[in-house]
């Protein structure tokens, strides 16, 4: 094949270094950018004037009628060849002729592949953000749903105090609320445009930067081209925002597969996402709920790998730039497959509400009440933490739940103790107490359920 650089050299390119340089196996998948790009250059080089409008005529429609053939499966990028670009120009010559040479005027593939990269990269935060939309949706409704299901609330994955199937839920609304303002946040610095940078020191011909901004929906410019060509910011902040995202998938995850388990119970995950063993018959393993959290360590090393390539790079383009792709594609088709398996397991899981409430009697998790209770009736904290440690070992001894306990028992411990205390240690009153903003009472989860719709519908609630 001919190169796009050849005319400087003398000997053929060594084929194992063809092999080891090329990335068209990674970078194929930017063929519908770069062919976008490449039309919103040629309408600017026929404007300035670099182009007469027939050669832009030409090669945009060339450019159109090869997009249609790609996109129908009629053409086969050639495997030898060296990335996508040179890919596009090689096809666009065969149509055109040599006008299509014309085309790489006032760009170098630097500007290029940072343009192609961006636009790909916009596009998916744009496909993720809704998909996490979604999830969210979900969670919001379900939410309502269970303001009354009382949920052992852990803390070191022991029980600690109830709280609502709501709350616990609404917990993961927040994350990935977090997760959607970060990559709409990273957007705006995705969203710049480097094409007109040239290979690093921009160009002598007349350009129209804005009016290529304009066509392909970029805020603004890159306004250095030495950081035009060579930033992957960009990259790795989006990494940054996907491996947050499936950390938050992962921690879902994990509870998924406890809450399955024959200890907890709390979850029935349906046939169509699980699968079973080889051996024992009687399995159901919970496979895309570990995939997630495996993929997880994936994205991290991704951020990672990108991170590393860009450490003591020096201005502007170095080839190690290259790499980038590898690293973005993977985690960007890692999360997004993810999310959408997610919510595809929630949306067919079975609460098991019933043994949820089941799980709470007798953990103890109603203890910190009885304290409060004490408080609120002139004794120092530390002093009631101490006396309801003595009823909880009482209780232990004697194979009493807290909420067994009589006036007359709990009299044994402090005279402060009346029928009002007793009545606090169900569950459901411990759950209703906590009435705190942002607290697992249903009415403060209400409050949450209402702030919440205002974040999907777009309202500033800061």
């Amino acid at each position: 094949m001919s190169k796009l650089w050849g005319g400087r050299f003398e000997k053929q390119t060594d084929e194992a270094v063809e092999v080891f340089t090329a990335s068209i196996g990674v970078d194929a998948r930017l063929w519908e950018v770069d062919i976008r790009g490449s039309i919103a250059h040629a309408r600017m080089l026929s404007k300035t004037g670099v182009l007469t409008p027939e050669e832009a005529d030409a090669i945009i429609a060339g450019l159109n009628a090869l997009r249609e053939d790609i996109a129908a499966g009629r053409i086969a990028f050639d495997p030898k060849a060296e990335d996508i670009h040179s890919e596009i120009e090689r096809l666009l010559t065969e149509r055109i002729g040599a006008v299509a040479g014309k085309l790489h005027t006032a760009r170098s593939r630097n500007d290029q592949v940072a343009t192609d990269t961006r636009l790909y990269l916009r596009e998916g935060i744009d496909t993720l953000g809704e998909q996490i939309r979604h999830l969210q949706e979900w969670l919001l409704q379900t939410a309502r749903n269970h303001l009354h299901t009382i949920l052992p609330g852990l803390t070191h994955l022991q029980h600690a105090q109830p709280v609502s199937l709501a709350h616990h839920l609404m917990a993961y609304f927040w994350m990935f609320q977090r997760d959607r303002e970060r990559l709409s946040d990273c957007r705006k610095r995705v969203n710049l445009l480097p094409l007109g940078s040239a290979a690093l020191a921009g160009t002598s011909f007349p350009l129209d930067r804005e009016m290529v901004a304009q066509e392909l929906g970029f805020d603004g410019l890159c306004e250095n081209s030495l950081d035009a060509v060579s930033d992957r910011d960009f990259v790795v902040e989006f990494l940054s925002c996907a491996a947050l995202i499936m950390t938050h998938l992962s921690r879902l995850a994990e509870e998924l597969i406890l809450w399955s388990t024959p200890e907890f119970g709390f979850v029935e995950l349906d046939d169509s996402v699980t699968t079973g063993s080889s051996i024992m018959p009687q399995k159901k393993n919970p496979d895309v709920a570990e995939l997630i959290r495996g993929r997880t360590a994936r994205t991290v090393a991704d951020l990672t790998g990108a991170l590393v390539m860009l450490k003591a790079l020096p201005l502007s383009y170095n080839r190690d730039l290259q790499e980038d792709k590898g690293f973005l594609f993977d985690a960007l088709d890692t999360v997004l497959s993810s999310v959408p398996l997610m919510q595809l397991m929630l949306t067919r899981a079975q609460f098991r509400t019933e043994r949820m409430r089941q799980a709470v009697r007798g953990d103890f998790s109603n203890a910190t009440d009885l304290a409060d209770y004490l408080v609120r009736r002139g004794m120092p904290f530390r002093q009631a933490h101490e006396v309801v440690g003595r009823v909880v070992q009482y209780c232990l001894k004697q194979g009493l739940a807290l909420e067994d306990l009589d006036v007359a028992q709990l009299r044994t411990f402090s005279d402060l103790f009346d029928e009002e205390a007793v009545q606090l240690l169900q569950p459901e009153a411990v759950m209703q107490a906590r009435r705190s903003r942002g607290g697992t009472a249903p009415d403060a989860v209400q409050q949450q359920i209402e702030l919440a719709e205002k974040v999907l519908g777009g309202e500033d609630i800061r």
